[in-house]
């Protein structure tokens, strides 16, 4: 079945960088867009980027010039780098991909804070 399994987050200064991983089984990988969403506390989940099969990627306004969505087909596995974060970014991230019907991953908690 999919399994979609996040890893790399934890606590970062204000500025400071963090990459998530999310990696992915249980489907044809290289066919499929990916996207990272992130929900803080009292908040409705939002999308922060996307990526399509052929590497084409899509930001949140909130997160241009410093976040990078890349994927890795031989490793199955998408990756999230976040740079010169903010305390606004502190959330839960989540990976997503939609086969049929939704799939997340478990999450990982990013705090950002001084």
């Amino acid at each position: 079945q999919v399994q979609l399994v996040e890893s790399g987050g934890g606590l970062a200064q204000p500025g400071g960088s963090l990459r998530l991983s999310c990696e992915a089984s249980g489907f044809p990988f290289s066919g499929f867009p990916m996207s990272w969403y992130r929900q803080a506390p009292g908040k409705e989940r939002e999308l922060v980027a996307s990526i399509t099969w052929s590497g084409m990627t899509n930001y949140a306004d909130s997160v241009k010039g410093r976040f990078t969505l890349s994927r890795d087909s031989a490793k199955n596995t998408v990756y999230l780098q976040m740079n010169s974060l903010k305390i606004g970014d502190t959330a839960v991230y989540f990976c997503y991909v939609k086969r049929i019907r939704d799939y997340w991953g478990q999450g990982t908690q990013v705090t950002v804070s001084s």
